[in-house]
C-alpha cells in the first residue's frame, strides 16, 4: 500500500492515535476552514455525494468519520429513519453534537466515538455506508473497507467522498500550487496547529484515487465500484455494493 503518511513526523505514535490529535487540535476551526478552503464548494460535493444515494432509500445510514457532522446532516435528506455517525476525534465529536442540539437534530443523528477499523456495530445492520474525506485517514486502508462491508447489510450501498488528482495536466499544476502553498499557509495561520494543511497535501498525494481504488475497494469485496470524478477531479465519488 506504499509508504504510511502521517501529520506529526517527529511522533513514534500510531497514524490513527495521531489523526486523533490533529483533527482534536483543529476542530475549533474546522468546519471555517472547509469553507474557506474550498471556497464553499465542499458543500456541493456533499450534496451531490449524498443524492448519489436516493435510488436506494436507505433507511439505516452510518457515516464513518463523520467528524463535525457534515455529511450526516445531509444524509438527512434521504429521509432515512437513523442516522449514526462515527468518529476518533473527541473534539470534533463535541462540535458536532452542539451543532446538531442548535439545529434540532440531536433525535435524528446518533454521534458516537469509535474506530473505523473496529467498528462497534454488529454484521448487516446498515444499509449505506457513507465517508467524506476520511478514508485517507484510515491507518490500515483495506481492513477500514472491510469493516465497513461487515457491517452493510447484503445489498447495502457504500458511498465513498474523497480528494482526487485532476487528470488535466493545467488544472492539476494550479490544483498543486493551491494545495502545496496556499491550502498549508491559511490552515498554520487560522488552526494554529503547522502540520495539519500539510499532512492534507501529503495525504491527498499518496492516496490511490481512481481505478487504483476501485481495485482496492474490489479485492475487498465491493462489487459493481463506480468511481465519478467532480471539479475537474479535484475529488471523486466512489460508489460499490455489498454481495
Amino acid at each position: 500500500m506504499g509508504t504510511t503518511v502521517r501529520p506529526y513526523k517527529e511522533s513514534n505514535a500510531a497514524k490513527k492515535d495521531q489523526v486523533a490529535r490533529m483533527f482534536n487540535n483543529i476542530a475549533w476551526r474546522y468546519d471555517f476552514l472547509n469553507r474557506f478552503l474550498s471556497l464553499g464548494i465542499d458543500r456541493v460535493w456533499r450534496k451531490k455525494a449524498i443524492r448519489t444515494l436516493r435510488p436506494h432509500q436507505p433507511r439505516q445510514v452510518l457515516d464513518i468519520a463523520t467528524g463535525t457532522g457534515d455529511l450526516a446532516i445531509e444524509a438527512l435528506k434521504l429521509n432515512p429513519d437513523q442516522v449514526t455517525g462515527v468518529d476518533i476525534s473527541v473534539d470534533m465529536l463535541r462540535i458536532g453534537r452542539e451543532k446538531l442540539k442548535r439545529k434540532g437534530l440531536s433525535d435524528k443523528i446518533h454521534l458516537l466515538e469509535g474506530d473505523s477499523e473496529k467498528l462497534i456495530f454488529n454484521d448487516n445492520k446498515f444499509d449505506a455506508v457513507t465517508v467524506a474525506f476520511g478514508v485517507r485517514n484510515f491507518e490500515h486502508l483495506q481492513d477500514g473497507l472491510r469493516e465497513i462491508l461487515r457491517v452493510l447489510r447484503p445489498g447495502g450501498v457504500v458511498m465513498i467522498l474523497e480528494f482526487s488528482q485532476p487528470r488535466n495536466a493545467l488544472m492539476n499544476r494550479l490544483y498543486q500550487f493551491y494545495s502545496t502553498r496556499i491550502t498549508p499557509w491559511f490552515g498554520r495561520k487560522i488552526s494554529k496547529d503547522p502540520q495539519a494543511y500539510t499532512y492534507l497535501h501529503e495525504s491527498i498525494a499518496a492516496f490511490p484515487s481512481g481505478q487504483d481504488f476501485l481495485r482496492i475497494m474490489e479485492s475487498c469485496g465491493f462489487q459493481k465500484t463506480v468511481v465519478k470524478p467532480m471539479t475537474f477531479g479535484v475529488v471523486s465519488i466512489y460508489t460499490g455494493f455489498k454481495p
